[in-house]
């Protein structure tokens, strides 16, 4: 290959065969297989204490893995692409007394961008979302989100290839945690490969096209949230004028007789002859609905009702803190 020659780049940001990391006797990653595309917006979806932050961090190369291999921007050895990365890990951390845009350019400093670059980019990134008149307003007078916002523009400063973000909606307002679904965008519309954590499905269902849910430091699943979604059939609501007929006997067994309305999932066969049997049999069809199954709901299926109850409680303590 000629030196003018542009490097390939890998089909996958990210990839790991059989992760194992353990603490003592504690399995914190068990067999970890996990690949992410470039280019795509990629969640880690699990409660807390899943293992998704050890995970994240010996992906990164930041923990060494007991067993298994990985590679990142196709480099066996993680560290090396350090300076293509962004990561923000779940504790932040800025100085309080820096500077807005100063905090911005000495974390792209630390990425090896030159503090000057980093102080126009900074301010730029400020000015273009609103924020151009907390530039030279120190860390501690910043509203929680506004810091946030603050890290994560250090994050992304110096252009990188992929950004890693563990649990970035933590402690956000639903005004924030918006903001940064569109800064999360922005990055994968640019052809950023976009990796992070999160024990909210809702982010996961609209920022992802591909997921891994985890539990007890194993997968559960992996690949697009609408194969997830699709391991569930839809679910049709369906109301008659009549209560009875021998329309009756189209509908599937399960059928639940509920305020009026029949609730089922939708058949194998479709809908088309369970319409044909209704009208046919004058049941009067007053209101038929197919609803496709959201994400939580496949993830209730594929993970069980306790790790969704403790997401749930994990999101409940957050609000609360």
């Amino acid at each position: 290959m000629t030196a003018d020659m542009p490097t390939p780049q890998p089909a996958y940001a990210v990839e790991a065969h059989g992760l194992v990391k353990t603490f003592g006797d504690f399995r914190a990653v068990d067999g970890i297989d996990i690949a992410v595309p470039a280019g795509t917006i990629y969640g880690v979806l699990g409660p807390n204490g899943a293992g998704k932050t050890t995970l994240l961090r010996t992906l990164l190369g930041i923990v060494d893995p007991d067993e298994g291999e990985r590679t990142l921007l196709g480099d066996p050895q993680p560290l090396r692409q350090s300076r293509l990365i962004g990561y923000l890990p779940e504790e932040r951390g800025l100085y309080p007394s820096m500077k807005a845009f100063d905090a911005i350019a000495f974390m792209g400093a630390l990425r090896g961008l030159p503090l000057k670059v980093g102080r126009e980019r900074a301010r730029a990134m400020l000015e273009a979302h609103g924020m151009g008149a907390s530039a030279d307003k120190p860390i501690r007078q910043l509203s929680k989100g506004m810091a946030q916002t603050v890290q994560l523009f250090g994050t992304i400063v110096h252009e990188p290839r992929l950004i890693v973000l563990d649990e970035p909606f933590s402690g956000l307002d639903a005004i924030n945690q918006g903001k940064l679904e569109v800064l999360i965008r922005e990055q994968a519309r640019a052809g950023v490969t976009v990796l992070f954590s999160t024990h909210v499905i809702a982010h996961a269902e609209r920022l992802c096209e591909r997921i891994a849910i985890v539990a007890g430091g194993r997968i559960r699943f992996e690949g697009s949230v609408a194969r997830a979604r699709d391991r569930l059939r839809p679910q049709v609501t369906l109301r008659t004028r009549a209560s009875d007929g021998p329309w009756r006997r189209a509908l599937p067994p399960e059928t639940l007789a509920q305020d009026g309305n029949w609730h089922f999932a939708l058949p194998d066969g479709g809908i088309e002859p369970l319409l044909r049997a209704l009208l046919d049999g004058n049941a009067g069809i007053e209101s038929l609905s197919i609803e496709r199954p959201g994400l939580h709901d496949a993830f209730v299926a594929i993970a069980g009702e306790s790790v969704a109850r403790q997401m749930t409680e994990d999101r409940t303590r957050e609000d609360a803190a």
